[in-house]
């Protein structure tokens, strides 16, 4: 098993630098080329949200990614510092602001789950991680 670790500031300049490296390292590992603009995308959305997350709880901690390759297949997992005790929880009082917030959350994570067959969302009080998997196709093995 090989692991790709990144870690990078929570600014969103950053996010392009992610959905680059995941890219590449999804096709060395063998994901599918047709696949490879869903992974940029998933990617690009995961770390977005991540780093959403980490501004808006003035966390300055970095967002950490890492791209793991498996035998059969290929995870990326994002993960964040920014607490919480689940996904789509909202903010006690119901601000207009954590209201916001919470619908562009789950904007995003519906948008990484149409993009990704097999994704995993978990969160709680010391942060979130998203591990979205693809399958893999060993080298020299030709898709029929």
């Amino acid at each position: 098993m090989a692991t790709v670790e990144l870690r990078f500031s929570a600014l969103p300049e950053h996010v392009r630098t992610a959905r680059l490296v995941a890219a590449a390292v999804a096709r060395r590992a063998g994901v599918d080329e047709a696949v490879l603009d869903e992974v940029r995308l998933a990617v690009g959305e995961a770390c977005s949200r991540a780093v959403g997350l980490h501004q808006s709880a003035g966390i300055t901690e970095p967002v950490r990614v890492a791209l793991i390759e498996d035998e059969k297949q290929f995870s990326i997992e994002v993960g964040d510092d920014a607490p919480r005790s689940s996904p789509g929880d909202h903010a006690p009082g119901g601000a207009a602001d954590a209201d916001v917030e919470t619908e562009e959350d789950e904007m995003g994570l519906a948008v990484i789950s149409g993009l990704v067959d097999d994704v995993e969302v978990t969160a709680g009080e010391n942060g979130g991680l998203i591990r979205m998997t693809w399958p893999t196709t060993p080298p020299g093995v030709a898709l029929t």
